[in-house]
């Protein structure tokens, strides 16, 4: 049986603050993330996806956690082929860029290097502590199942390396009946890690709660059920709280993963401390 590790993405989002998780002497970054750590061995970093993190930062996550302690990273949103905001990119490389949403085409070859040179350098901080589980690049809904899609990730695993990687679709092709077998043998052929979604379902980007271990790391990640799912409104868009019957349901399935993987379970439902809630009573019904 593989080690089952359970989190939350994210320990500082604004509503899970405002909502009364935290103890009144938790009052700054620093501070959540060592209380944080004393409830859950595992957090995503999801920041990461909206700027690239400084090396600085990195090694005050590292040392505001025990040893153990894993980090999974999410890919800035560049590097995964989603558009971003000119003001995300550090400021020395911002002069380089159109002043307006960028998409990877848009940013001259060497900008997009020394993005990639700088998350991974700072990102290293964490695998160097022995405290990176995985970067996760969840691909945009435009990312759809074919041979160029394929050696693209083979090109993201290569150039990642020592780092791991684990992968997460947002096109359904990827598990449609002409292309499941295939997609889930080419991650098995090259260790990448598969990434099982819990989400809305009927929706171009809607990937099926298929559990599947590809590697010897499996990855679960609950977006929730929102019925607000197409809403720019991340907070609605993530508000769902599982129910008792959903999570135990989901701990019989992480078992069957976990006989085949160590597995991460994150908990994307930032919304309030229902995500943590959720987490919470999932490493009990796990146990």
């Amino acid at each position: 049986m593989g080690e089952i590790l359970v989190g939350t993405a994210s320990w500082t989002h604004r509503t899970l603050i405002a909502s009364g998780w935290y103890p009144a002497e938790a009052r700054t970054p620093e501070a959540r993330l060592r209380y944080y750590a004393t409830q859950f061995p595992l957090v995503e970093v999801d920041s990461t996806y909206y700027a690239p993190p400084s090396e600085q930062t990195v090694r005050a996550w590292r040392d505001r956690t025990p040893d153990g302690f894993t980090f999974n990273v999410k890919a800035f949103a560049l590097l995964t082929g989603h558009p971003t905001r000119p003001s995300a990119l550090p400021r020395d490389l911002r002069a380089a860029v159109p002043d307006r949403r960028l998409y990877p085409k848009d940013v001259p070859a060497d900008v997009l290097d020394a993005l990639w040179d700088r998350f991974l350098a700072a990102v290293s901080v964490l695998h160097d502590a022995h405290r990176l589980g995985a970067v996760l690049f969840q691909f945009p809904p435009w990312f759809t199942a074919s041979a160029k899609s394929r050696a693209r990730i083979l090109e993201i695993r290569e150039r990642c390396a020592p780092l791991r990687i684990c992968v997460e679709f947002r096109h359904r092709s990827w598990l449609a009946p002409e292309h499941h077998d295939e997609t889930l043998d080419f991650l098995a052929a090259h260790d990448l890690p598969y990434v099982v979604v819990d989400m809305p379902q009927g929706h171009t980007s809607s990937v099926p709660p298929l559990t599947a271990a590809t590697s010897d790391l499996a990855v679960v990640r609950f977006h929730g059920h929102s019925e607000d799912w197409t809403s720019g409104d991340l907070d609605r868009r993530f508000t769902y709280f599982y129910e008792d019957d959903e999570l135990r349901a989901w701990a019989a399935r992480i078992h069957t993963l976990a006989e085949r993987a160590t597995t991460h379970v994150i908990f994307n439902n930032c919304c309030a401390d229902h995500a943590q809630r959720n987490a919470a009573r999932l490493k009990t019904l796990l146990t």
